[in-house]
């Protein structure tokens, strides 16, 4: 069975969600870096006909970015033992199983806010929230 949260239980969590949200933010947008220059240089290898790759560089690249990956992963797992389901690391949002009006709806956090203040339906998304 879900638990389902009030807005002030959520509010209780942000202080640590906080936390654990920027970690994966930045995380996320490290590892983006890494594989971007890593596939720019993949495709400049492949337009070569083949190369000169720099080995130790491109395995610490390729070090580096699973461990970032794997602090994402841990970072959303650390959220969803909360009781939060990550919907969009870049905007850091967050929601939450709340119950209004009889209904199950989504409480939804976004990075930088300090409180939960908006909701929106189990089908829709950030582009609908509305005020609590």
């Amino acid at each position: 069975m879900t638990e389902h949260f009030e807005p002030s239980d959520v509010d209780r969590l942000i202080p640590r969600l906080s936390e654990i949200m920027e970690r994966a933010m930045k995380a996320q947008a490290s590892a983006s870096t890494i594989a971007e220059r890593l596939e720019h240089e993949r495709q400049r290898i492949q337009l070569a006909g083949g190369g000169v790759i720099d080995r130790v560089a491109w395995q610490a690249d390729a070090k580096r970015l699973e461990g970032l990956t794997d602090a994402v992963r841990h970072a959303l797992a650390e959220i969803a033992d909360m009781g939060g389901v990550t919907k969009d690391i870049g905007l850091g949002l967050v929601d939450f199983p709340h119950v209004r009006a009889g209904r199950t709806v989504n409480l939804c956090w976004k990075f930088g806010e300090d409180a939960v203040r908006h909701w929106h339906g189990l089908d829709e998304g950030y582009a609908n929230r509305r005020p609590l």
